[in-house]
């Protein structure tokens, strides 16, 4: 499960960061996460519309930089909850592809939200994107992983399973092993 603090306060926001990577304002469609079989690491990925064009983001946020990793780190941010927080974009981020290969096999879901005031659970949130894995040819434990990030270009071309994110008012494969 992710947790999300209902009153906690983060600088810069989750939307100045989408803006800063994909260069202006955006128009987020909806989020889905990943829990982080260690619970260290947050797995978030957007699905955003710019200027016409949809595009899927991955970040990872971390309690401590990731070494050897520091040509992708988008930002730090300071959440009041959790303290500071680094940003990285989650296609780098180890943590983040582990989770994307265990679910197109299968072997793990997208997190559910549980909103938390303070220590104390309020409330459990449906995510805004639902995700499924469409079959595919079997695959070996060393089949690629490809993350989609132009959700407008063709397809993610694999023969192994594929993982599409479906949102009010669009679905898109946005991973694929093969």
């Amino acid at each position: 499960m992710a947790t999300i603090y209902s009153t906690a306060t983060i600088k810069p926001t989750k939307t100045e960061i989408l803006e800063q990577i994909c260069g202006g304002p955006v128009d987020v469609l909806g989020t889905y996460r990943f829990d982080d079989p260690d619970g260290e690491v947050g797995i978030e990925a957007f699905v955003v519309a710019k200027d016409g064009a949809t595009r899927h983001v991955v970040l990872t946020y971390r309690g401590a930089p990731l070494e050897g990793a520091e040509s992708h780190l988008v930002t730090t941010m300071e959440h009041s909850e959790l303290g500071d927080r680094w940003i990285y974009d989650g296609l780098a981020d180890p943590v983040a592809v582990g989770c994307f290969r265990r679910a197109l096999l299968r072997e793990q879901t997208q997190a559910s939200l549980e909103l938390y005031d303070g220590d104390k659970q309020v409330a459990v949130r449906e995510p805004s994107i639902r995700l499924s894995v469409l079959d595919g040819e079997p695959v070996d434990d060393l089949a690629s992983l490809t993350i989609a990030t132009d959700l407008d270009a063709a397809p993610v071309d694999v023969v192994g399973p594929r993982l599409q994110a479906s949102w009010d008012g669009g679905e898109a494969v946005v991973a694929g092993l093969g």
